[in-house]
C-alpha cells in the first residue's frame, strides 16, 4: 500500500493567520498534521480542541492529532466533537488498545505513534487495530529539529510486516522532513510525510509543499 500523501504541520505556521496559511497551502496538502502537547509528556505546551474546531470550520481536509500527551483518554470526546479524523497516541503509555476502542467508539481513525529510542517491536502487536503507525524522526516536543536517519530502520521494519500481513495500515513520518530527507524516507516505505518547517517558513509554502513531494515521489509528480 502507498498513498503517497503529503501533510503540512500546522505547528509551524502562524497561528495568527492559522485560516489563511492552510488554505495557502491545501492545493499540495492531503491532509492537516496538528501536534497536541500538554506541557508534561513533552516539554512544549501547544494548542486543543477548540483550534480543531476552528480549522474544522475552515477547510475540509483531514485533521490529522497527534496527541503528545500524558492522559489522551480524558481529550478523545473533544476531539471527535471538534472534528478530528483521527487521533494519534504514542506507545510509550502503554497499552493503547483502551484508545482505540474509544476513537472506534466516536467515529475517529486510529493512529498509533512510537519515539525514536522506542524500538518497533513494541508496535508490531498493534498493526492489525490500527489505521496509521507513526514514526517519530525527532525526539517529539519542538518543531525545526533534525532529522534522525536511523529510525528509518524501524520504518522498514513495520513496512515489511504491514506488507506481508496486506493491513490497510499507512506508515506517516514527522521530523525534520524536507526536500533532502523525503527520498529517504519514501524509499524506506513511507506513505505520509509531514512537513512543519519546510513548508511553512518557506517563502512559498504551497511550491515548498509541491517540492517535497517531488523529491519523494518523482514519478507521481
Amino acid at each position: 500500500m502507498s498513498t503517497r500523501k503529503v501533510a503540512p504541520s500546522i505547528l509551524s505556521a502562524d497561528f495568527a493567520r492559522l485560516g489563511e496559511e492552510v488554505e495557502r497551502v491545501a492545493p499540495e496538502a492531503d491532509l492537516l498534521h496538528v501536534d497536541v502537547m500538554d506541557g508534561h509528556f513533552v516539554p512544549n505546551l501547544t494548542i486543543g480542541p477548540p483550534v480543531v474546531a476552528a480549522l474544522r470550520a475552515r477547510t475540509d481536509l483531514f485533521l490529522d492529532c497527534h496527541l503528545m500527551v500524558d492522559n489522551p483518554g480524558v481529550l478523545l470526546g473533544d476531539f471527535a466533537d471538534a472534528g478530528a479524523n483521527r487521533c494519534i497516541v504514542h506507545i510509550e503509555l502503554g497499552d493503547p488498545r483502551p484508545l482505540f476502542a474509544e476513537m472506534r467508539e466516536r467515529g475517529m481513525g486510529v493512529g498509533l505513534v512510537l519515539n525514536p529510542d522506542t524500538a518497533v517491536d513494541t508496535v508490531l502487536p498493534y498493526l492489525e487495530e490500527i489505521d496509521l503507525l507513526l514514526v517519530m524522526s525527532v525526539n517529539p516536543g519542538w518543531g525545526g529539529q533534525a532529522f534522525i536517519p536511523e529510525v528509518l530502520d524501524k520504518v522498514r521494519v513495520a513496512r515489511k510486516a504491514i506488507d506481508d500481513a496486506r493491513l490497510p495500515v499507512e506508515i506517516e513520518i514527522d521530523g525534520g522532513i524536507s526536500e533532502t530527507t523525503a527520498p529517504s524516507a519514501a524509499e524506506a516505505g513511507v506513505d505520509i510525510l509531514v512537513a512543519g518547517s519546510a513548508i511553512f517558513r518557506a517563502d512559498d509554502p504551497l511550491d515548498a509543499a509541491r517540492r517535497i513531494r517531488a523529491a519523494a515521489w518523482p514519478t507521481a509528480a
